[in-house]
């Protein structure tokens, strides 16, 4: 027996579900995020956004984080910021994390670490064809957008953006890593990954923070013609560092 507006309230069900998807892909897309960054976006007050960010941070899909800066702290309390949980990546991740992971420790017992560094350059070598032909194709200026652009067609959600502060160069932020579980325990994936960055882009390049190394974001610094990239802040900053920690 159906009762008086039980099919409304499935159907207010089914779209407050909708709503929250758009919410944690805004998120995935554009990583930690403010509640207002988030209202813009998805098209809703800031209410009814707070509203599905609580449901979210209960079903343990986000979790609120104070705003990292970058250089001079300003005066108040840094801003709320809304980010992914380990379970609200695997959500939107398809990849065989387990099966990688297995398939990384069979090679690293039988043949080494050099040889997991070796699949992981040779894996980045099969996907540097498409990024090459897109940055080459760009203005040296555009080229750190054009490889962002390739990245996110790849599932990346990569963008490029100014380095804050007195930092002369950008910024190239990965806000999602279709393989950072497995790079939690293989960090030679990243090491390879910085490295081809590196060479698409004709210049030293510099890892600020990352995914699989706890952050919210995947950060690389890009510095511009003439200049240094910053000095290192952590531990797996440096693109020389990059295969001792994750990254």
């Amino acid at each position: 027996m159906k009762y008086v507006g039980e099919a409304p309230q499935e159907e207010l069900a089914t779209g407050e579900r909708s709503t929250r998807n758009r919410v944690a892909r805004s998120i995935l897309d554009h990583g930690p995020s403010t509640a207002a960054d988030l209202a813009k976006r998805v098209g809703l007050t800031q209410a009814a956004v707070r509203r599905h960010l609580d449901a979210l941070v209960s079903d343990d899909v986000v979790e609120a984080r104070e705003q990292r800066v970058y250089g001079a702290r300003t005066r108040g309390r840094p801003a709320k910021v809304f980010a992914l949980t380990d379970c609200g990546r695997d959500a939107f991740d398809q990849s065989y994390d387990k099966l990688a992971a297995d398939a990384l420790r069979w090679i690293a017992e039988t043949s080494g670490d050099q040889a997991v560094l070796a699949f992981a350059r040779a894996r980045m070598a099969v996907q540097a064809e498409g990024y090459r032909e897109a940055v080459e194709a760009a203005a040296p200026e555009g080229r750190a957008e054009a490889l962002a652009k390739a990245l996110s067609a790849d599932g990346y959600a990569a963008m490029a953006r100014s380095a804050p502060g007195p930092q002369q160069g950008e910024q190239l932020c990965q806000h999602h890593c279709p393989v950072a579980h497995v790079a939690e325990q293989f960090p030679q994936l990243c090491e390879a990954e910085t490295e081809l960055f590196s060479s698409l882009l004709g210049t030293h390049v510099q890892r600020l923070a990352t995914l699989a190394h706890g952050d919210g974001v995947c950060t690389t610094f890009v510095p511009r013609s003439g200049h240094a990239p910053p000095p290192q802040t952590t531990p797996s900053a440096s693109a020389s560092t990059a295969g001792r920690n994750p990254a």
